[in-house]
């Protein structure tokens, strides 16, 4: 793996592991969400951690396509990502992640992404149903003033602001 393609991976993986808590900045949100991971047969703190993790391989097969560099990668739209989770399949989205990690966290994240997309189909069909909570709260942040259209950037200015560490 290059040094530029670990690097995106590690971008990827931030934005998955900050998206829920910048939602959360309207708790009425959290509250919500915690009740449809549990109406899916999915615990809910499985269900945030499948939420995060399905950010990674969408906001992954996004910089692909684009062929961003790790410096272009905050200009992805978000937008563009929450696109990828409903137009692109499991072996979509799992196309082109590494096979190697630095981060032990972005592994497992990409080892349960694999798994779920291989399990049997009710369970790969309750699981990937909470892909939707991604693209939803992809979509929040792209439409939450002042910023409309928002970046995979403005996310992490976001997070900074937020004292959300990378």
């Amino acid at each position: 793996m290059t040094p530029d393609h670990d690097l995106v991976g590690r971008r990827c993986a931030y934005l998955g592991r900050v998206l829920l808590p910048l939602v959360d900045q309207e708790p009425w949100r959290r509250s919500r969400r915690r009740e449809d991971p549990r109406d899916r047969g999915v615990d809910p703190a499985v269900g945030e951690r499948l939420i995060e993790i399905f950010a990674v391989p969408a906001a992954h097969a996004v910089a692909l396509d684009a062929s961003v560099s790790p410096a272009e990668f905050d200009g992805l739209p978000l937008l563009a990502v929450a696109g990828a989770l409903t137009g692109k399949r499991d072996a979509g989205l799992l196309a082109g992640l590494p096979d190697t990690f630095t981060d032990v966290r972005e592994e497992q994240a990409v080892d349960l992404f694999r798994r779920c997309a291989h399990a049997s189909h009710r369970t790969r069909l309750r699981v990937f149903r909470l892909s939707g909570e991604v693209r939803h709260a992809l979509v929040v942040l792209a439409e939450r003033p002042p910023a409309r259209s928002a970046t995979c950037g403005d996310v992490f200015r976001g997070a900074a602001e937020a004292g959300l560490a990378p």
